[in-house]
C-alpha cells in the first residue's frame, strides 16, 4: 500500500495506534463540507445518502469489522470516501462501487495517492459483482444507501465471492433483518435472510456523525453466511413461499397459502411439517418454512 497523500486540506491522520502498517488519513467534517461545495455536490436525501463525517466513528466501524491486512473488501456506495479511507488503511485491497459520476470524480481527489483502492462507476444493483471482484473472496463493508439497503444486501448474498457483510443501515431496517419469531418487527424479509445468513446488529451509530443529519438512527449489522444455506433454485422456491405466506399478514396460513397447493395437499404437508394452518405467517421460522417446502415437494404429484 502506498502512502496516502491528502489532496484535500484538513485531512487528518489516524490518531493513536494505526489500523494498518501505514497510517492513512480520514475526512473531517470540514473536508466533507469543502468537497461538496467545491464540486457542487449534495447528498441526495431521496436516495438515502448520508455521509459519515466523524473519523472516530470510521475507526470504530473498521475496527469492529475485524479486517485483516490480507482482506479484500467490497464497498458499495462510498460517496466521498470517508469510510473508504479507513478500509484502505486496514485491508489489502478495496473495490468501491459508486453510481454517481460526481462522487466518482470526488473520490479521484480524495483517494489520490492511495494505490490499493479501485473505484468502479456502476450501479451495484445491476453490475456483475462477481465479475467485478474477479471471483476473489471479498468481505463487504459499506454504508449502504438507505432506500435500497435491503435489495443491495440480497445482491451481496447472491454473489458467491462475498464471504460476509458488515453494513450500515437505519435502525428499523437492521432490527427487522435480525428479527426472529416472536419479535414485533419479524417479517418476510427476516425469514428470507434467516435462510441465507446469521444476522446481528452490532453497533449503534448516532445521528450526529452524519452529513446531512438523518431523521433516523443507524446501526452496523453483521451478516454471516450459513454453511447450510439452500442452493439458488431452492432459495427462490422458499422465498416465494415466504412472500405468499406474508402477503396478507392478518390472515391465517390456511388462507394465504391456498394458491400454493390444493387444500388436501397443503393440509397433509402442514401436518407432516408440524405447522398449524390456523396460525399466521409470523409464527413461521426458517426451519418451519424449509420443512413445509420439503413436505409440499414430496406431495408434488398429488391432485
Amino acid at each position: 500500500m502506498g502512502d496516502l497523500q491528502p489532496s484535500v486540506p484538513g485531512l487528518l491522520p489516524f490518531a493513536g495506534t494505526p489500523l494498518s502498517a501505514e497510517p492513512g488519513g480520514l475526512l473531517t467534517p470540514a473536508d466533507v463540507t469543502r468537497l461538496l461545495s467545491e464540486r457542487g455536490l449534495a447528498p441526495r436525501r431521496a436516495a438515502g445518502q448520508n455521509f459519515v463525517i466523524d473519523p472516530n466513528t470510521v475507526r470504530r466501524i473498521v475496527r469492529t469489522a475485524g479486517l485483516s491486512p490480507a482482506d479484500e473488501v467490497l464497498e458499495v456506495g462510498p460517496g466521498l470516501g470517508s469510510l473508504t479511507l479507513g478500509l484502505a488503511a486496514a485491508a489489502r485491497h478495496v473495490v468501491a462501487v459508486e453510481i454517481d459520476a460526481g462522487f466518482v470524480a470526488a473520490l479521484d481527489q480524495v483517494l489520490a495517492g492511495v494505490d490499493n483502492v479501485e473505484v468502479v462507476h456502476a450501479d451495484a444493483l445491476t453490475v456483475d459483482l462477481e465479475q467485478l471482484v474477479a471471483g476473489r473472496p471479498v468481505r463487504a463493508v459499506a454504508n449502504l444507501p438507505y432506500n435500497v439497503a435491503t435489495p443491495l444486501l440480497f445482491r451481496l448474498l447472491a454473489t458467491p465471492a462475498v464471504i460476509d457483510a458488515y453494513v450500515m443501515v437505519q435502525r428499523e431496517v437492521g432490527e427487522r433483518w435480525q428479527a426472529q419469531v416472536g419479535d414485533p418487527s419479524y417479517a418476510g424479509v427476516s425469514a428470507k435472510l434467516a435462510l441465507l445468513a446469521e444476522v446481528q446488529v452490532e453497533l449503534s451509530i448516532p445521528r450526529s456523525v452524519f452529513h446531512p443529519v438523518p431523521n433516523v438512527d443507524s446501526v452496523m449489522v453483521r451478516v454471516s453466511r450459513r454453511p447450510d444455506a439452500p442452493d439458488e433454485a431452492t432459495y427462490r422456491r422458499l422465498a416465494t413461499l415466504i412472500e405468499t405466506a406474508f402477503s396478507q399478514r392478518r390472515k391465517t396460513l390456511r388462507n394465504t397459502l391456498r394458491s400454493v397447493a390444493s387444500r388436501e395437499r397443503l393440509a397433509a404437508a402442514a401436518a407432516e411439517a408440524g405447522i398449524d394452518l390456523g396460525a399466521r405467517a409470523e409464527s413461521l421460522d426458517a426451519a418451519a418454512i424449509r420443512r413445509l417446502d420439503q413436505a409440499l415437494d414430496r406431495r408434488a404429484t398429488d391432485a
